[in-house]
């Protein structure tokens, strides 16, 4: 299974940025403070196109996850855990979960940010909580 590499835009180069340098990054509505993700250039409640970044926590709960089977995954690889994170700040989050087996996983089980590299790209990726 090919993985794709991601290319910051404009829109989203805070939180890649933020990737890069171990930490995980989301929007804040300058107009009515609400926290969003994924990013984009304007606020879906008040429709402002000011906003801030602020660290997350790195800390959540699988909300949902899916273990995909097409593509196949190359012979001797697992296929990836694809997650819906809920981070502490009430946002949900797309990631991987690595470090876990399958028939571990539940919802609600507290996992915590963890990074990785993919062809010379950073990546964020969600591991157990310890």
């Amino acid at each position: 299974m090919k993985r794709i590499v991601p290319i910051a835009g404009p829109d989203d180069r805070f939180f890649w940025e933020g990737v890069a340098a171990g930490e995980l990054r989301l929007q804040r509505c300058a107009g009515c403070s609400k926290l969003r993700m994924p990013p984009s250039p304007m606020c879906p409640v008040c429709h402002s196109l000011q906003w801030r970044t602020e660290r997350a926590s790195g800390r959540g709960i699988v909300y949902s996850w899916v273990i995909p089977r097409h593509p196949p995954p190359d012979p001797g690889q697992e296929p990836p855990i694809v997650v819906l994170v809920e981070l502490e700040e009430g946002v949900r989050l797309v990631s991987n979960l690595c470090e876990v087996r399958p028939e571990a996983i539940r919802n609600g089980m507290p996992v915590e940010v963890c990074f990785a590299e993919l062809e010379g790209v950073r990546i964020h990726q969600f591991r157990p909580a310890r």
